[in-house]
């Protein structure tokens, strides 16, 4: 009977682990988002993702290959058992099985966790109940604007719309603090994705088509027939709703979705860093996992920036891949924006005194969004620099492994 039990045991066992398995390498357990390099856990290994995506892609098979090696020892501890505690012990290995098949499929998905909208509601500022302080990833493609909310998006992870005519996909990682804009297009043709995980702490989609995982703060396919392609990323701006819609007065503006106020109110303190939530909290500290940066990428050369320098300093004046760059803050403190210090064949160098941003060359006056409001560039603005976020410190380091550190000067 001993090796009887072994073979109700291993089976049993086993169909356990392949469900554990199939939602710890891709949820935020202890050890499981690291790279297989103990000595570099920020190396953005793919050994773990493929072994996820492999028991993702069998798990079928591998459930049907355990129940039918199962179900004969299974039938002599519950049907005709020699002794009655055999009966017991198979019962309970049986249900606790039955339980974690549930858990992990119904409660532990990450499609399951955090959910699509039901009633998608975009309306103009006439009608819009968003707080102006609130923080929106903003859009704004052919003349149309629309401002998404991090509170909301931060809790679907991502949402379709359609901007200027085309359709776009709004994503968000709270873990990460990651917003990206993305063309839903591949290969010619609009796809449609879920949420299936994540990657080193950062969500990843999957494709319908394909069923390829698309880590969301590059927009890469890391797994998958079409891995090494990528989403097209679309400029977006992270700041407050009044600014965005200072910039873009008729901007439409994503609704709370009713069916989902109990998670919304989860997230109301995120927006300024004051979640509760280990994985979402802020390090006030600079350059610590948790700590809130600028990263900066041009064509490829990243660069990132102390928040709490910026938040001082309320300017920086740098050089990213050979262009001047300017950082400025918004008087909220919680705005920002990119700039091409560029003008013309001229390079500007600038300076905050005063409460007033000015060049050192032509002695103008500028607003934090680029543009000359006094002196003899008036009326001319600056380029913007599209690709800058903000995002936790962690997050900017495990994507961007041979990014600078802004150092002051």
């Amino acid at each position: 009977m001993k090796r009887s039990f072994a073979w109700f045991l291993v089976p049993i066992l086993l169909l356990i682990a392949v469900e554990v398995l199939s939602v710890y390498f891709i949820m935020p357990f202890p050890g499981s988002q690291l790279g297989l390099d103990a000595n570099n856990p920020y190396e953005t290994s793919t050994a773990r993702l493929e072994w996820a995506y492999w028991l993702h892609q069998n798990i079928v098979w591998l459930r049907l290959v355990g129940l039918l090696l199962l179900a004969y020892p299974a039938y002599l501890f519950l049907i005709k058992p020699r002794r009655a505690w055999h009966r017991y012990v198979a019962g309970v290995l049986v249900l606790a099985y039955g339980v974690v098949l549930y858990e992990v499929n119904q409660e532990m998905m990450a499609d399951h966790m955090f959910l699509q909208p039901i009633t998608k509601r975009v309306v103009p500022m006439s009608q819009n109940k968003i707080p102006g302080n609130k923080l929106v990833i903003g859009y704004e493609a052919f003349g149309q604007a629309t401002a998404y909310p991090i509170q909301l998006i931060g809790y679907h992870h991502q949402v379709r719309d359609t901007v200027g005519g085309q359709p776009v996909m709004v994503t968000y990682c709270t873990v990460c603090r990651t917003g990206r804009v993305f063309s839903p297009v591949v290969k010619g043709q609009a796809d449609e994705f879920r949420l299936v995980g994540m990657d080193h702490f950062n969500a990843m989609f999957e494709d319908k088509r394909t069923g390829t995982w698309w880590r969301q703060a590059t927009g890469e396919a890391v797994v998958g027939p079409l891995r090494g392609l990528g989403l097209g990323e679309l400029a977006a701006r992270q700041m407050t709703l009044d600014e965005w819609a200072t910039e873009h007065p008729n901007t439409r503006v994503l609704q709370a979705d009713p069916a989902f106020a109990d998670e919304f109110a989860g997230m109301k303190n995120y927006d300024r860093g004051l979640s509760k939530g280990k994985l979402t909290r802020r390090d006030s500290a600079s350059w610590q996992p948790k700590s809130w940066v600028i990263g900066v990428d041009r064509s490829g050369y990243t660069k990132a920036y102390d928040w709490n320098q910026l938040q001082t300093t309320r300017i920086l004046n740098d050089v990213v891949d050979g262009e001047p760059l300017l950082l400025a803050m918004s008087p909220d403190s919680v705005s920002f924006g990119a700039w091409s210090r560029r003008m013309g064949v001229q390079t500007l160098n600038f300076q905050y005194t005063n409460r007033e941003l000015t060049d050192l060359e032509t002695h103008s006056v500028w607003t934090w969004r680029g543009h000359c409001i006094a002196g003899s560039l008036k009326g001319r603005r600056l380029e913007p620099m599209p690709k800058a976020y903000q995002e936790f410190w962690h997050s900017w380091r495990s994507f961007h492994p041979d990014t600078q550190q802004y150092t002051k000067r």
